[in-house]
């Protein structure tokens, strides 16, 4: 049976094979702050909100009587309308696509994939501000892995296929003063990463390389061996929940660390 491997599970295994280990393989759980449940939970319901008006249907009644989410809505369809708008030739939102690839299902979820004659847009909801160093998107498996899949499964070349980011909840969306008023300064911006065939080329490397290396510490893990730790001086054990289990404990962590990253917590499936 073929494993699938998502974004985000290609994202943990380049970052910390043990911790990939430990999440996907031995099912052992990570704690959520309570805030990142909320702002999780906001998340799936602004996804849900975004495919019921692609399919036309009514809104759902907590977008209704959720303020925050429907100003964000709102805010976001009059920042761009030319996505909500505009002709295709195909147009899915939720749009799923599986690749067979070095004997592993990379599967990815677009959470809009606009198709026209000669270009191909797939367009991603994030519900949390805009990064400062745009990098750090770019490097992201999901940035990789998305266009890789879709010029792998059609017959667009990768000069014809962009990812675009459209960042929906500003970092201060409510107002201190009154938390029932969302913000009228809030304002979605996006980022976008136009791709080419040289990097189609480097993320098939990459991948070849990732996945081969994947299989190896499979079949090391059949007969009891671990996967590898990440190296102490990438300084990631102390945001990490296993940090004890790996014996790399740090006393001096804050509250806030050692709950999961962004790039470790799945995306719901809606």
């Amino acid at each position: 049976m073929l494993i699938r491997l998502s974004q985000a599970q290609l994202n943990l295994l380049e970052t910390c094979p043990r911790k990939f280990q430990q999440v996907y393989l031995d099912q052992l759980g990570t704690p959520i702050a309570p805030e990142q449940q909320d702002q999780m939970n906001w998340g799936s319901r602004f996804h849900l909100l975004m495919q019921q008006r692609e399919l036309g249907l009514p809104a759902l009644t907590a977008a209704r009587t959720d303020r925050l989410l429907q100003t964000c809505v709102d805010a976001f369809i009059q920042a761009a309308p030319e996505l909500f708008h505009q002709q295709a030739v195909f147009r899915q939102s939720e749009h799923r696509r599986t690749l067979e690839f070095q004997s592993y299902l990379l599967t990815v979820v677009y959470d809009l994939l606009i198709l026209n004659p000669q270009q191909a847009q797939i367009l991603d909801w994030k519900t949390y501000p805009r990064p400062q160093n745009p990098r750090w998107l770019a490097e992201n498996w999901q940035t990789r892995l998305y266009p890789f899949v879709l010029a792998e499964t059609s017959d667009y070349s990768p000069e014809d296929i962009s990812i675009t980011y459209w960042f929906v909840q500003a970092a201060q969306s409510v107002s201190e003063t009154n938390p029932e008023t969302p913000e009228t300064t809030f304002q979605p911006q996006s980022l976008k990463f136009n791709y080419s065939k040289a990097q189609h080329e480097a993320t098939r490397s990459k991948l070849v390389a990732l996945l081969s290396q994947l299989t190896e510490w499979l079949e090391r893990y059949q007969v009891g061996e671990p996967f590898p730790q990440v190296e102490v001086a990438a300084n990631q054990c102390g945001f990490c929940a296993f940090d004890v289990r790996c014996q790399r404990h740090q006393p001096q962590m804050t509250d806030f660390e050692g709950l999961p990253t962004l790039a470790e917590i799945q995306e719901v499936a809606l």
